[in-house]
């Protein structure tokens, strides 16, 4: 998934606006208001990027994820404590002696959030919808890539057969949908459909979450279900702030404005820390962010596409650009040191996954010129370096105006790389504009990152001949590669990994991508963050690091915390479970100056929807 998170630059002016004696919100921008007749427990998130899509087939952005996963259960789940696979909607699994079948036992019992049985036949809608489909695919191909068929034999039993071994069959991270509502959206009506809740018609889901409200750019209310069969969260909504940046973030907290303060950056996690009622996080986490090189944009069947300068196909100059970079000083200067030196795209936090590279690229701008000159590309009169035909090496550079990180990295790379004799038009977009820049291919750099599954076989997916862009009749539709890498032996490898049921022979040729990844050149990795977080700890306790001790308390791979955490109880109230008024997490009386804070999103664009991370500020989530 693509990251939003980013480092704020600019602080912006907060107007707190207050409430009537009734709680109704005066102020525009709001979520509206729970009903009076009971008040509930309301936890308020803070965070720096909106989702992208509340279609699971369209999202893409670590924000989209993360409803996703509160709306939809998956088959299996990844462990708090340490990525390991336990139960989901299935209670058991089995794989078949002769490895040509999986079977899956479902939860008896279960519901969607309208009080629809929910069977073994959603399980069999859902996949068979994404082996059916291409639109689908863009999300989830990588996972059924050796599924053959999938077949509902009664209701809590569903059989997968495989047409290959396969090491990914307990790690199937497909949302589960319900057959009943998302039968009726064909296969054009789903690359528009928004899948939106409202309070009158809340989204229908199986987990512990329901959208019922969202306002683009503002704020997203969820609401707990009553139905999900892990049992109704303590916590009886969950609302989504977006702010403008880091600092107003912070301020928010400060003012009790919101519960959790998502991806802040060092600065201002340092200034909370010892703040009375907050408790700040510093979290390993397993986003990356890199520079992104076009190579060559084509279709997936080869097909060239865009506008990107056939220069960037040349990998000893994508090589020699590798060691023009410092990214320990990227690291200091923009994250605050809140993170390390990137270098391979499967971050640290996975050891036994993660590739220390052979060669590895330092900062070396004299042998980056070196390089430069050998490769045929002489210094120019105006200092900027030109081929043998007089071609200069002047290529654009695309950063997000949604991520102050972004920004503020790409300045840093922009004089790296013209400190060199390599002249960049650094040109600053909306996220939304960018992914459609991409998807067509009318680009030369640019600047985003992703959030690493704990299994890799979807990271890698994104460097295969098969996940170029694609075209529909007329239209190009953007698919997961984005720097249109396509080798032969890279996909070779890929298959081979995918059929791999040894995990220490799959983690030798995983990392072996890695270094043909890191050889070829295809990204820049500039660097893996730390994902700082802070909360009120007035308020709520009960969360859940993943994987423990310190790892990340939201934006995980399920949804442990939201499941877990409940209000702090006052001391003095002695009434077990029944929180103060004043600490129960309802936020509904205070309200923060849209105007002034919150980030106006643009719609995703309908041809080429398809979001990338987490972002620092908003950073990477995805």
């Amino acid at each position: 998934m693509r990251t939003t998170r980013l480092l704020a630059l600019a602080a912006a002016a907060a107007l707190t606006v207050g409430l009537g004696a009734t709680g109704t919100a005066v102020a525009s921008g709001s979520p509206s208001p729970a009903p009076a007749a009971a008040e509930p427990v309301v936890f308020t998130v803070g965070m720096l990027g909106d989702i992208d899509s509340a279609n699971p087939f369209t999202g893409i952005a670590a924000e989209s994820y993360e409803i996703f996963q509160l709306e939809y259960p998956t088959l299996t789940e990844y462990a708090s404590s340490d990525f390991s696979i336990v139960p989901g909607l299935a209670e058991s699994w089995e794989e078949s002696a002769d490895k040509t079948t999986w079977t899956y036992k479902i939860r008896s019992g279960v519901t969607w959030s309208d009080g629809t049985p929910l069977t073994a036949k959603d399980v069999e809608y859902t996949f068979n919808r994404v082996l059916n489909g291409e639109y689908e695919q863009t999300n989830y191909g990588s996972y059924v890539e050796n599924i053959a068929k999938v077949e509902a034999t009664d209701d809590t039993t569903v059989v997968f057969t495989v047409s290959k071994p396969s090491p990914i069959m307990e790690k199937l991270y497909v949302y589960i949908l319900p057959q009943h509502i998302w039968k009726d959206i064909d296969e054009k009506a789903v690359t528009s459909y928004k899948n939106e809740g409202t309070p009158k018609e809340p989204t229908v889901g199986g987990g512990a979450f329901v959208m019922v409200e969202r306002k683009v750019g503002q704020y997203i209310r969820m609401q707990a279900n009553d139905n999900y069969y892990g049992g109704r969260p303590a916590v009886d909504e969950i609302v989504y702030r977006i702010y403008k940046n880091e600092d107003a973030l912070g301020q928010a907290l400060k003012a009790g404005e919101i519960d959790f303060a998502e991806g802040l950056n060092a600065n201002v996690a340092k200034s909370l820390e010892g703040v009375e009622g907050i408790t700040t996080v510093s979290a390993v986490y397993s986003g990356f962010d890199e520079i992104a090189f076009n190579v060559g944009a084509a279709l997936d069947d080869g097909t060239a596409i865009g506008d990107g300068n056939p220069l960037l196909e040349d990998v000893k100059l994508r090589q020699a650009l590798q060691w023009a970079v410092d990214r320990q000083a990227l690291v200091d200067k923009v994250l605050g040191g809140g993170g390390s030196a990137g270098s391979t795209v499967i971050p640290p936090i996975y050891a036994d996954l993660h590739l220390e590279p052979a060669n590895a690229f330092g900062y070396d701008p004299e042998k980056a010129k070196a390089l430069l000159d050998d490769a045929g590309y002489a210094e120019g009169p105006d200092g900027v370096r030109v081929d043998s035909e007089g071609n200069e090496l002047r290529f654009r550079l695309f950063s997000r105006s949604d991520s102050p990180t972004s920004q503020k990295s790409s300045e840093f790379v922009k004089s790296y790389f013209e400190a060199v004799g390599v002249a960049i038009d650094l040109k600053v977009v909306s996220e939304d504009a960018l992914i459609e820049i991409v998807g067509q291919g009318n680009f030369d750099m640019f600047e985003w990152g992703w959030v690493v599954e704990p299994d890799p076989n979807y990271q890698l997916s994104t460097f295969t001949c098969a996940n170029r862009s694609y075209k529909d009749g007329e239209d190009i539709y953007a698919n997961l590669s984005d720097s249109f890498y396509c080798d032969e032996e890279y996909d070779s490898l890929f298959e081979k990994q995918s059929v791999e049921t040894d995990s220490a022979a799959r983690a030798e040729i995983v990392k072996q991508m890695q270094q043909k990844l890191y050889d070829d050149s295809p990204y820049l990795v500039t660097f893996y963050y730390d994902n700082y977080e802070a909360y009120r700890s007035d308020r709520f306790t009960g969360f859940v690091p993943q994987p423990d001790p310190d790892g990340a308390l939201l934006f995980q791979y399920g949804t442990w915390s939201y499941e877990s955490i409940k209000p702090v109880v006052k001391a003095e109230q002695g009434e077990t479970g029944a929180p103060a008024a004043s600490e129960s997490g309802v936020n509904w009386p205070v309200i923060i100056g849209i105007g002034a804070l919150v980030v106006v999103a643009g719609l995703v664009g309908a041809l080429l929807a398809r979001g990338r991370n987490k972002d620092i500020d908003s950073d990477d989530r995805e």
